[in-house]
């Protein structure tokens, strides 16, 4: 009943911007949904929102933008759907005992780039998708500086 009176309070003066502050911690399902579709609307109506919480399926499914806070400072603000694809996205490095001039032969097939010095490649992957080849990209390095 505190959460619903403290909500209650925020909306009756019908504000621009809002902030909530882990509005549906300790409430009911029932109560979670139906505040959802209070602030859903009142979104839909031009009110700006400010939400802290810790349930990325709330924020995802309400933002267009996300901030990432750890330690009480902001590491990361991007639009959600790029924060999405980002989110999935790893990079592999790999340091070369000895530069090299180009990626060639069977290694190209995996979109490698070349850091300033020629030592080191990174590729980059995508967990989301259905295979990450990184045992296979692995092996055709090791294959490859076998050769040298």
């Amino acid at each position: 009943m505190k959460r619903r009176v403290l909500i209650a309070k925020a909306l009756s003066h019908q504000p621009k911007l809002l902030f909530l502050d882990e509005p549906t911690a300790s409430v009911d399902v029932e109560l979670r949904k139906d505040m959802w579709d209070v602030v859903k609307k009142l979104n839909e109506d031009g009110v700006t929102i400010i939400l802290t919480t810790h349930y990325i399926e709330e924020a995802e499914e309400l933002s267009d933008r996300v901030a990432v806070i750890n330690d009480g400072k902001i590491i990361l603000v991007d639009e959600k759907d790029k924060l999405i694809k980002k989110l999935g996205e790893k990079t592999i490095k790999i340091e070369l005992f000895e530069p090299i001039e180009k990626i060639n032969g069977n290694l190209s097939k995996y979109n490698f780039t070349l850091d300033q010095t020629n030592k080191i490649i990174s590729h980059t992957y995508n967990l989301n998708s259905n295979t990450t080849d990184v045992t296979e990209l692995l092996n055709d390095v090791k294959k490859k500086m076998a050769m040298k």
